[in-house]
């Protein structure tokens, strides 16, 4: 039986395995509403131009209402034979309104149609990640604000370095965020560009209108040049690389949950909401959606990777190694969807624990860098000679097995003679975060302003992060 897809080129169907790998309607349906969508603004188009009928326009017009309702209905059946969902949406409105639903594939291809469907696709995931970001700064916005001045060790190299607030610490995720949103909104700007009217590769010798059809499909303009309308696939690869870095970041917030809601450390504890225990230890709690979303995130890199070498070698125009760009793309909106609920969920019912925060932030002589500080600023000594002298009086706290703030005046002084008694009011973990006014420091009440102007800039509706 030859192929109602190809016409008469071909006398006899396709074999079995070439249908298998060949078919793509098993996910490619869920560009059923981009494909209507787009088939409704070229068929105005073509009324509009005089290419096609109004009487014809109207039914097709009438026949894709009708398909839309059973697709929302769950009544509309897709059929694997069709291949794919253009052919299945084309194939049900010939049933339907008869031979004016071949009139509707004048001046369009299937190269064109499924680049318009594809970028709207991926236009609407942007959005919808954008928001879905938004909440999870919102989210970690109201917790800092409450913890501005819960004391906790800040790290480098894992090791305790400075003591800082825990919502100081919170407030560098949401800048992270906000940076996420900075990406995806930059590349629905790009990608905004409208392929339909493209043709197979060489655009068409109707008069078309390709303006109509980008503005009736809220693009900004045409494509200016029919072989990359229909081959370019670099919004897909934007959308997955800003996508690659923001489950860079969840990972990196549910690594540290991870970390924080273990014994040894002790920060945070989870309810039972996103706490999972063990089959054979009934003591545990285990962070199991933290270390979830921290593991999907190698999903999305490597749908990335997938992606750019799909297209690494790839001539123009259009070759159907392209239509392996599709499930790539899905499968990561899918995950960052899942991954960003989760990672709200947590961040919101994580509950600290201040007073063991606080107590780790006083060990691993955190604030030594505070007395260096203090040795520059009260004694005008040359920061060097004080970081010198600090690391001496380290070793002597260190020797004793003591913090610094345990140490004696005298014990201190004979490191330094001019060290007087007020170098005690910079050594305790509270001193030291205060003290880091400097704009972006941890300084409880520079946190709150920090949560306040963030609610400014990311969290007003309608206003670019």
């Amino acid at each position: 039986m030859t192929s109602k897809i190809w016409g008469g080129r071909f006398s006899a169907g396709p074999a079995a395995i070439m249908e298998e790998i060949n078919v793509s309607v098993g996910f490619d349906q869920r560009l059923a509403k981009q494909d209507l969508h787009g088939s409704r603004a070229h068929c105005t188009m073509l009324v509009a131009q005089g290419i096609v009928s109004k009487e014809d326009g109207d039914a097709i017009q009438e026949g894709l209402t009708r398909i839309e309702k059973e697709i929302i209905s769950g009544n509309f059946l897709f059929k694997r034979a069709l291949e794919d969902v253009h052919m299945n949406i084309e194939s049900r409105l010939a049933d339907l309104i008869g031979a004016p639903a071949g009139r509707l594939h004048t001046a369009r291809s299937r190269n064109d149609q499924v680049a318009t469907d594809f970028r709207m696709w991926v236009r609407a995931a942007l959005e919808t990640l954008d928001e879905e970001v938004r909440k999870l700064q919102s989210v970690l916005i109201d917790k800092a604000e409450v913890h501005a001045g819960t004391i906790m060790p800040g790290f480098t190299h894992l090791q305790t370095a400075q003591p800082v607030t825990f919502g100081h610490h919170l407030m560098a995720y949401v800048e992270m965020f906000g940076r996420d949103r900075g990406r995806l909104i930059d590349a629905r700007t790009r990608l905004n560009e409208c392929p339909l009217g493209a043709g197979a590769l060489a655009g068409t010798s109707f008069p078309i209108n390709r303006a109509l059809t980008a503005e009736k499909l809220n693009f900004d303009r045409p494509m200016a040049n029919s072989m990359d309308a229909v081959s370019d696939r670099d919004f897909a690869l934007e959308f997955m690389a800003a996508a690659s870095i923001l489950a860079v970041h969840m990972s990196r917030l549910a690594e540290e949950m991870v970390n924080w809601s273990s014994v040894q450390f002790g920060f945070i504890r989870f309810t039972d909401a996103f706490s999972t225990g063990s089959s054979i230890m009934p003591q545990k709690r285990n962070p199991d959606a933290a270390e979830l979303v921290r593991g999907k995130s190698g999903r999305v890199f490597g749908g990335l990777f997938a992606l750019l070498t799909v297209m690494k070698a790839l001539p123009l125009t259009y070759s159907k190694d392209m239509q392996e760009d599709k499930e790539i793309v899905f499968a990561a909106f899918d995950t960052l969807e899942l991954c960003l609920a989760a990672t709200a969920g947590m961040v919101d019912d994580m509950k600290p624990d201040v007073e063991r925060m606080r107590g780790s932030a006083g060990s691993g002589y955190a604030t030594a860098t505070d007395l260096a500080d203090w040795l520059t600023q009260a004694l005008n000594i040359p920061f060097r000679e004080s970081h010198h002298i600090t690391g001496k009086i380290v070793k002597l706290a260190e020797g004793k097995g003591c913090d610094l703030a345990d140490l004696s005046l005298e014990e201190m002084q004979a490191a330094e003679p001019r060290i007087t008694k007020d170098v005690f009011k910079v050594l305790t973990p509270e001193a030291s975060a205060a003290s880091r006014t400097s704009f972006g420091g941890t300084a409880p009440d520079n946190v709150r302003k920090q949560a306040e102007a963030a609610r400014a800039r990311f969290l007003t509706l309608g206003k670019a992060p």
